[in-house]
């Protein structure tokens, strides 16, 4: 039996908590950022999700046909990795966050997890207006 939502409400899903465990790792960085000898961390998962749905290295879709899209989200093959940033800004008795990264990269993040949030909220009214206004 065919979901409601199609399999896309997985990958929704899936990215949004990826997206709220990177806005962790950066606010663990923040709150470390004088902390002698922390080192900055990050979340990168892109590279898993472009696997998951199919798309090749440069981000384009792989197709068999090319009337062909790739139909679904592998969700057992997406997972995200924890790697330590192995250049971080060292200065005797500084921090090694850098603060302009971790502020960019939480900026930006907060902007694709609204996007992804808007983007659902529009599928849940297209679903209300289909219930509300099917049966008129």
């Amino acid at each position: 039996m065919k979901s409601l939502f199609g399999s896309h409400i997985h990958l929704q899903a899936k990215v949004l908590d990826m997206r709220l465990e990177r806005q962790n790792v950066v606010a663990g960085n923040l709150a470390n950022i004088k902390t002698p000898g922390y080192k900055a961390r990050s979340l990168e998962f892109e590279e898993d999700l472009q696997r998951a749905l199919g798309l090749d290295a440069r981000g384009k879709m792989t197709r068999t046909n090319a009337s062909h899209m790739p139909a679904e989200f592998d969700a057992k093959n997406f997972s995200a990795d924890f790697i330590k940033d192995l250049k971080p800004r060292v200065t005797q008795g500084e921090d090694a966050v850098d603060l302009d990264k971790e502020m960019t990269t939480m900026a930006k993040n907060t902007l694709l997890y609204n996007t992804l949030i808007t983007t659902l909220q529009k599928n849940f009214e297209g679903l209300k207006t289909v219930i509300t206004e099917g049966g008129r």
